[in-house]
């Protein structure tokens, strides 16, 4: 209520990937609170208005990215955890909710 929040994308990049919810509510609390999130840390999943955090597709190729660009810590929905392959050297994270992913970054 006492707080305005602007988000710009650099570069003027138009931003439609509904997975990418997650990671700005992560940015957004990160900059309120002042903590740096784990540079290490790749976050991704929809989130509903009530907080809820929706599956995405393809997210077995988007682990595998993920992995291969040197990230060791994935927040993902918890919903995408089912039938996954584990990769080596990542750690999962599901989570149902924005505050269950800000607890793991936070």
């Amino acid at each position: 209520y006492n707080q305005d929040v602007y988000v710009n994308i650099a570069g003027g990049l138009q931003l439609t990937e509904p997975a990418a919810d997650l990671a700005l509510c992560a940015a957004v609390a990160s900059s309120a609170r002042n903590v740096v999130l784990n540079p290490r840390s790749a976050i991704m999943g929809e989130v509903g208005l009530a907080g809820e955090v929706r599956a995405v597709g393809q997210a077995q190729r988007r682990i595998a990215e993920c992995a291969r660009m040197g990230f060791d810590q994935i927040i993902l929905p918890a919903g995408n955890l089912r039938g996954l392959k584990e990769q080596s050297g990542v750690t999962l994270y599901g989570v149902k909710t924005v505050a269950e992913a800000l607890a793991h970054l936070l």
